[in-house]
């Protein structure tokens, strides 16, 4: 395998106030240990320096109400991937993509990202593309 871009993963969404463990552990699980365990997996798949890249979101940087669960889990894809970056053998390199919310999908998230300018599909495309074709290791290519 020459390179793996993780863009799965689920995030709670809810008020802070009704959180439960249960529900954080949606977002541990799935969006952050989904990521994480498919590097740790992948690393025997992966050929001499390839490249894992990994997805975050702006929320991590920018807070948006009812997602503090989703900010933590790219908080900590982002972390794991810069210190990742330190010890991936084989000279395999690893970076997360951060977009903002994407102007084909506004109508859709709007309500929820009030005052935020959205981006264009293509400039996140281009962001993997750096990810996966770049030189650099442990970055986060913020698309906002």
């Amino acid at each position: 395998v020459d390179a793996v871009i993780i863009t799965a993963g689920q995030a709670h969404f809810g008020a802070l106030k009704d959180m439960t463990p249960q529900d954080n552990l949606i977002s541990v699980n799935s969006k952050l240990l989904g990521q994480v365990n498919t590097v740790l997996i992948g690393t025997n798949y992966v050929k001499d320096h390839g490249s894992f890249t990994l997805v975050t979101g702006i929320m991590m940087d920018d807070p948006i109400l009812a997602g503090a669960s989703a900010a933590l889990a790219n908080g900590g894809v982002k972390a794991f991937a810069k210190s990742a970056a330190l010890e991936l053998p084989r000279g395999i390199r690893i970076n997360t993509v951060s977009p903002n919310v994407l102007e084909e999908s506004w109508e859709n998230y709007k309500d929820f990202f009030i005052g935020f300018n959205p981006v264009s599909a293509k400039k996140v495309a281009n962001a993997f593309v750096k990810s996966v074709k770049g030189g650099q290791t442990g970055q986060s290519y913020e698309v906002y």
